[in-house]
């Protein structure tokens, strides 16, 4: 950046781009910072796991969580049981995407994340990813 030091007594018309930046490196580190905050939005304590595979959730892949009262919500929406598989189709065509990211609560029984995956299943969505949280 130059600066005038002549003896213009006229008025400065350059801008000053340094507050800008400062602003947008506070906007850029605060919008990272709460990104991955709003893809846990439904509280769920997710089974624990050492890591065998990293998924970085986004809002582009379809992510369905089960909670422990036994709603459904996919991303932040709830949703009943009838109309989990043609939402969920229609979002495999929207986000170009086969996969769906199951998040079922570590309270629910065995046999319910089990019937929900068959129903998936049996409904077309056949490539399941169960997201787990990494065991410390």
């Amino acid at each position: 950046m130059a600066f005038n030091i002549g003896n213009n007594k006229g008025p400065v018309s350059e801008i000053n781009v340094t507050p800008l930046v400062d602003v947008m490196l506070v906007l850029l580190v605060i919008f990272m910072i709460t990104a991955p905050l709003m893809l846990n939005g439904i509280k769920l304590d997710l089974p624990k796991t050492k890591e065998v595979n990293s998924i970085n959730l986004n809002t582009s892949q379809v992510i369905l969580s089960y909670t422990r009262t036994g709603e459904y919500f996919i991303g932040k929406q709830k949703m009943i049981i009838g109309e989990l598989v043609p939402e969920i189709n229609s979002l495999f065509k929207k986000n170009k995407s086969q996969t769906l990211f199951l998040r079922a609560d570590y309270g629910l029984s065995y046999g319910k994340v089990a019937k929900l995956m068959s129903f998936l299943k049996r409904g077309g969505i056949t490539s399941i990813a169960l997201v787990t949280e990494l065991e410390k």
